[in-house]
């Protein structure tokens, strides 16, 4: 990914906390000569040997996971808020922009199975029923329900590289940033309001 230097995030730690709130991604790799992409939940966690590691799954019906064993380079592609810039708003004649933050990462996949595969669904489904007022938990399900495990391919992406952008108007002075702020918190739009607070977060 082009990331200006301006623009880039260095702050692991940040970056991380990220991923975690903003889990559902893009799996892209190549599968049988053609480009593949599956819009899933990818959780990061620590794997057994102590290393950074999305975990994820997929249909079998999915031809992507194909092509797992023969290309296992991947990469998985997260979106956060994002909202367009109005040159009007700035106290000088410019063009629009937009503001946004992403992150991609880059990592070798391989498939999971046996308990590690029930491992990663117990805590996908943990996180998720954690607010249900009747929380689902994997280990209560029926072997007739969990049968449904066999038509999926999980697997785990051990993280090689991070890159990650939050272009947030840094490259304009304090007067013009702050009126992008003030624009963006009249608008109503809660994209807008997510931009805005993490403007107000970002270092300058």
């Amino acid at each position: 990914m082009y990331i200006p230097e301006e623009y880039k995030n260095n702050n692991l730690e940040e970056v991380k906390a990220f991923l975690q709130k903003n889990s559902f991604g893009i799996l892209i790799n190549q599968s049988e000569g053609k480009l593949c992409a599956t819009h899933i939940p990818l959780e990061l966690e620590k794997s057994e040997n102590g290393k950074d590691v999305l975990f994820g799954h997929i249909s079998i019906e999915n031809p992507q996971w194909k092509g797992f064993a023969s290309s296992d380079k991947v990469l998985c592609v997260f979106s956060g808020p994002h909202i367009y810039i109005s040159s009007s708003w700035y106290d000088f004649e410019g063009v629009p922009t937009w503001n946004y933050i992403a992150v991609h990462v880059y990592g070798t996949i391989k498939i999971i199975e046996g308990e590690a595969l029930l491992s990663s669904l117990k805590k996908l489904v943990d996180k998720y029923e954690a607010n249900s007022e009747n929380p689902v938990k994997v280990e209560n399900l029926s072997k007739k329900t969990m049968m449904m495990a066999r038509g999926i391919v999980a697997f785990e992406i051990e993280i090689e590289e991070i890159q990650a952008q939050h272009k947030l108007s840094q490259n304009r002075d304090q007067k013009n940033y702050d009126n992008v702020i003030a624009a963006l918190e009249k608008t109503g739009n809660s994209s807008a309001k997510s931009i805005a607070e993490e403007m107000k977060k970002c270092p300058r």
